[in-house]
């Protein structure tokens, strides 16, 4: 009976001590891990100021309603030896739940009535590509469609300036459209009477390095 629990104690000791190992193990493992993933480019998205702003119209005389997304996920890419290189090729993911135009009340009807009646679309999703030495498009998906979007930049110093018009029909959204107009009927009406949202969105995005 003594033998059996020695050897039964013994038995325990070199579990945990193994235990022990194993988890010393992962937790050098997750260390090299995060010592690889810390970049040492020039140029990151990740530590940039990145502003998403936009400008939606509404009624016939074409009012702006200006807007913007508050937080972007860079998913892969974003960093190089040059701002070209850090934007090209980036693939990012913008949550629809960050959006500000300063009022909450519009931004939860944008939310419910416009992004809410589309497919899939808790997020914006889409990649960068730089063509030349001032255009470049952008492919991005949402509503279940991925579409590109032209734009032209600037680069001043290490701040990446770029602009471009979303025509948000060629994501199929007619139907949030006629959504949003309807929840802002009164709001979207002008001096006419005739409510309208507008299908074009104009696209102003800054980097600051």
């Amino acid at each position: 009976m003594k033998k059996v629990f020695i050897i039964s104690f013994l038995l325990l000791v070199a579990f945990n001590f193994s235990s022990c190992k194993t988890d010393t193990k992962k937790e050098d493992v997750n260390k090299t891990r995060t010592k690889k993933e810390k970049s040492n480019a020039a140029f990151s998205l990740k530590t940039a100021k990145n502003l998403i702003n936009f400008t939606a119209y509404k009624t016939t005389e074409k009012v702006p309603v200006g807007g913007q997304f508050k937080k972007v996920d860079i998913l892969s890419g974003g960093e190089g030896n040059s701002i070209k290189d850090a934007i090209n090729n980036t693939e990012f993911s913008i949550p629809v739940s960050s959006i500000f135009t300063k009022d909450s009340n519009r931004d939860f009807k944008i939310q419910k009535a416009f992004f809410g009646v589309m497919k899939n679309t808790k997020l914006l999703s889409g990649k960068l590509m730089i063509e030349n030495d001032s255009i470049g498009s952008a492919s991005i998906t949402m509503n279940g469609v991925t579409d590109k979007i032209p734009f032209t930049y600037t680069i001043v110093d290490k701040t990446f300036s770029m602009k471009a018009t979303m025509d948000v029909n060629k994501w199929n959204a007619q139907t949030a459209l006629t959504s949003l107009n309807k929840t802002c009927e009164a709001l979207h009406s002008g001096a006419d009477g005739v409510s309208k949202t507008w299908n074009d969105v104009a696209l102003d995005i800054t980097s600051k390095f």
